[in-house]
């Protein structure tokens, strides 16, 4: 909670003594207007009351101000009570409060712990629902095996077309319901879409330690005789249903980090969380790579691997319900609270999207985040392929390679999202990754025939691939939130998240191609001859167009400009995090001569 000391006139000591109290319970209020008041002094907004309080001891006075600061006479009998009702549970800020509830212009931000939760549940979800994509990526020829005739390729790709699908429904899901009704109901979505992939198989278990074996044979195998069913696996069909479910569900948690971190996070938290969020569906790849490669060695492996991401998914969805929040009861930032008191509304996605890109600050961020995904995904996708060039053969060194350029891109994330979020340097940090992803992407597909391969100086750059090229992502999603604010943050990630998985669709396949072409250099000089692959010159070749591209950014930081106007640390206050359970609700209950006095 965010601290200042008060210079108003004092309360009474009965006054006084009521607010202690309220340091050790939680209150209601049914219209759900929330304070914090837990062993802290601040301002407090009570039913149009300003009450202003300072770190004297309980038994100081303090004079009560009506919020428009109309004051009354203290010679004429007025009868006020507080009212105080006590509850159970946590309860948050109304959306629908009016001017007349609360006085925007008097609020401060503060932050509360429940905010690493909410991160914590997105980051699941992200990690999950990429999981269960490429969840046969890591052992397609088993799951050809169990299903004749269907491709693992071809699963994927009908999840990414549900996922782009899905993306342009979003932001208007989210309006109508909120952020809460949003992730809970894509989190039932997930979990009903695993279920159809694993069956009741993953129950299996825990009737068999029950010592209920028929219902443990009844669950485990299909009544269809097929190679699948056989093996305890569930048809085809509900293979694909699911996958379609989990894959409508997918951009629910991919689109919403930025708007999590602006509803939750101090201003200077936004691109950390924004990363980690966003970043997190990465180490759902490498979860598959390491998992999948271990378990699904045949297709008795690959219906328990399809059951433990079920349970997985299960027990993530059941935290969700029970744990994660719309909004805290006090915006985090001067930003926040400054949309509020403009009572700034969003409009339908198709308005933001047109809206969105008539601003031309808007569009250099969408260029970074394009060519960012873009080199991710085909480095992914190929990095077989890639390995097996620097002279890296055995599966599961190719898998841990793999693992770590996923949690390279995640960790980078973190490190270089923590500097932009104390400078603000957005510009500079974009342009230094890429140049950087540039350089790296180099020893990807060249091979120096004096030297031959070197798989020791591919890995290394691997690495620092995904710590360069990952960041660029969350920091230009928040840079395009901070260029268009007021906008949508949901609408500006989830047009990110539809260019991003369109464009890169469009280069798989070039790059599928390129990477079949070698290109000689210098061959007529021996020491210094070598040659690099096509796949490689691609990537590079997007990422310097897009270098010059955005070293013309120069759009004003609106977002920003309305933290620093309305400066968090001003007036010696300090930040603190306000633990959850101690969030609280007060009634100022007015009684009818009180009422008729401020008519």
């Amino acid at each position: 909670m965010r601290l200042f000391r008060s210079s108003s006139s004092r309360l009474s000591p009965s006054c006084s003594f009521i607010f202690a109290c309220l340091s050790t319970l939680r209150l209601f209020h049914p219209r759900g207007t929330s304070i914090s008041t837990s062993g802290t002094v601040g301002t407090f907004f009570v039913q149009g009351f300003t009450l202003p309080l300072t770190t004297k001891t309980t038994t100081a006075s303090h004079k009560l101000f009506h919020r428009n600061e109309h004051r009354h006479s203290h010679t004429h009998a007025h009868s006020h009570t507080l009212k105080i009702y006590p509850t159970t549970s946590t309860t948050r800020l109304n959306n629908d409060a009016t001017n007349g509830d609360i006085d925007y212009t008097q609020m401060k931000p503060q932050v509360y712990q429940q905010r690493w939760i909410q991160l914590a549940y997105l980051s699941l979800l992200a990690l999950l629902s990429d999981w269960i994509c490429f969840s046969v990526a890591a052992s397609p020829s088993t799951f050809e095996t169990a299903y004749a005739g269907h491709s693992a390729a071809n699963l994927i790709d009908i999840f990414l077309f549900t996922n782009v699908a899905s993306c342009f429904l979003v932001t208007d899901t989210v309006q109508k319901f909120g952020l809460e009704k949003a992730i809970k109901g894509a989190s039932a979505l997930m979990a009903v879409g695993c279920l159809l992939r694993s069956g009741l198989s993953f129950l299996s278990p825990i009737f068999s330690q029950l010592g209920l074996a028929a219902a443990a044979n009844a669950v485990s195998i299909d009544a269809t005789n097929t190679a699948a069913a056989a093996a305890g696996l569930v048809p085809y069909w509900s293979i694909l249903a699911g996958t379609i479910l989990v894959g409508a569900a997918q951009p629910f948690f991919q689109c919403t980090p930025p708007m999590l971190s602006a509803t939750w996070f101090a201003s200077d938290e936004r691109a950390t969380s924004t990363a980690i969020a966003l970043n997190f569906n990465q180490i759902g790849i490498a979860t598959a790579f390491l998992v999948g490669g271990g378990m699904a060695t045949s297709p008795e492996g690959l219906a328990s691997y399809f059951s433990v991401i079920t349970a997985a998914s299960t027990v993530v969805a059941i935290g969700t319900f029970l744990q994660f929040q719309n909004k805290p009861p006090i915006p985090p930032s001067s930003s926040e609270i400054e949309k509020l008191r403009k009572g700034e509304k969003e409009p339908p996605f198709k308005e933001s999207v047109q809206k969105l890109f008539a601003n031309p600050g808007f569009l250099k961020p969408l260029s970074a985040f394009i060519m960012s995904i873009s080199i991710t995904n085909i480095v992914g996708a190929f990095i077989d392929e890639v390995m097996e060039r620097g002279g890296i053969t055995e599966q599961f060194s190719i898998d841990l390679a793999g693992a770590g350029f996923e949690f390279g891109i995640l960790f980078g994330g973190i490190i270089i999202g923590g500097y932009v979020d104390k400078t603000k340097q957005y510009k500079k940090v974009t342009l230094a990754c890429i140049l950087a992803s540039i350089f790296l992407l180099i020893p990807l597909g060249l091979t120096e025939h004096a030297i031959g391969k070197e798989p020791f100086l591919l890995v290394l750059a691997l690495l620092g691939l995904g710590l360069a090229a990952g960041p660029i992502q969350p920091i230009n999603a928040e840079l395009a939130v901070d260029v268009t604010y007021p906008s949508d943050e949901t609408a500006v990630e989830s047009v990110q998240q539809i260019g991003g998985n369109l464009v890169s669709a469009l280069l798989v396949p070039l790059a599928e191609i390129g990477a079949r072409q070698d290109f000689q250099l210098l061959p007529q000089h021996p020491n210094l001859a070598s040659d690099i692959r096509g796949d490689v010159i691609l990537m590079m070749t997007i990422a310097l167009v897009t270098y010059f591209y955005f070293s013309s950014f120069d759009a004003p930081l609106l977002r920003s400009k309305a933290d620093d106007d309305n400066d968090e640390f001003s007036e010696g206050g300090v930040t603190i995090d306000v633990d959850p359970v101690t969030v609280t609700d007060v009634v100022a209950e007015r009684k009818p001569m009180f009422l008729n006095k401020f008519k």
